[in-house]
Parts: structure tokens; C-alpha cells; sequence
């Protein structure tokens, strides 16, 4: 479920994006997908209309979803690991956060070719908006979570 609400949250994120920037429907979407499946790299193609491939918005949806699952049941695994092990919770805290940190820059890198489209501050208010809204469903769906894995508790 964790991975499932990040997947949602970048997806909603990404399609608001598009809307306000008045590129339509699945453009980021559609671009990410051509450029990790169509091999797409020369951002000049992007001043020209593109035709939506849905195939490659298929495959990029995919492969996100996957992703997503994964780091989801990494991070309820740590999670869980961390309030059965009160001594690890400082470093599932750590790695939680540095998994955040890389997330962004991995983005961020291999999407540098597409940075006019796809700006550094999308790519973290993406992740941001996945980890946040994520945490919470943790935080309702775990009572007590929180003060359990909190920096200082009572």
C-alpha cells in the first residue's frame, strides 16, 4: 500500500504539472517513457508537437509502479524492523532519509538531458509528495508509530 499511494502521489503530481503547463495529458509521462524506451535524448525534438506513444506511457507507467512497490516494502520492512529493534531506529531513520536523498538525485541525473521539461524542483515536490503522503497512510495505518520511531520521545 505504501508503494502504491508514492506511485499515486507522483502520478497526481505529475499530471497537475502538466495541466498548469499546459502540455496536456500524460506529456511528462509520455516523454519519460520515450526516453527510457525510445531512446529519446535530443531535448530539441521537444519545441516540436509530440504524438503521444502509449505504449511507451504504458512501460514508463509500469516500470514506475514496480519501483514504487519495491521501495514501498523496503521501507515498511525498515519500518518494522526499527520498532521491533529500538536500538536501530536512528539508523532506519538515516537510511530512510539518505533513500529519499538518492531517489531525487537518481532522478535527477538520469533525467538531466530533459531538465527544461522536467526541472529539479518537480522532481523533489514529486518524491516529497510521495514520502508524505505515504508516511501518513504508515502513521494512521501503525497507531503509536510515530512517537515510537520519533527523534525524541516522551
Amino acid at each position: 500500500m505504501v508503494g502504491l499511494i508514492g506511485y499515486a502521489a507522483v502520478a497526481i503530481f505529475y499530471s497537475l504539472f502538466d495541466q498548469l503547463a499546459a502540455r496536456g495529458t500524460l506529456y511528462t509521462v509520455d516523454l519519460l517513457g520515450k526516453a527510457l524506451f525510445r531512446g529519446l535524448r535530443d531535448p530539441g525534438v521537444l519545441f516540436f508537437p509530440l504524438e503521444r506513444d502509449m505504449t511507451a506511457i504504458f512501460w514508463y507507467n509500469a516500470l514506475h509502479l514496480v519501483i514504487s512497490l519495491a521501495i514501498g516494502l523496503i521501507v515498511t520492512s525498515l519500518v518494522g524492523w526499527a520498532e521491533r529493534n529500538p536500538s536501530r531506529r536512528a539508523l532506519v531513520r538515516f537510511v530512510i532519509v539518505g533513500g529519499y536523498v538518492v531517489t531525487c538525485v537518481a532522478v535527477g541525473v538520469l533525467t538531466a538531458p530533459l531538465r527544461a521539461l522536467l526541472p529539479w524542483w518537480s522532481i523533489i515536490v514529486a518524491n516529497s509528495l510521495a514520502t508524505l503522503a505515504a508516511g501518513a497512510y504508515l502513521v494512521r495505518a501503525r497507531p503509536g508509530l510515530w512517537q515510537r520511531l520519533a527523534l525524541v520521545t516522551a
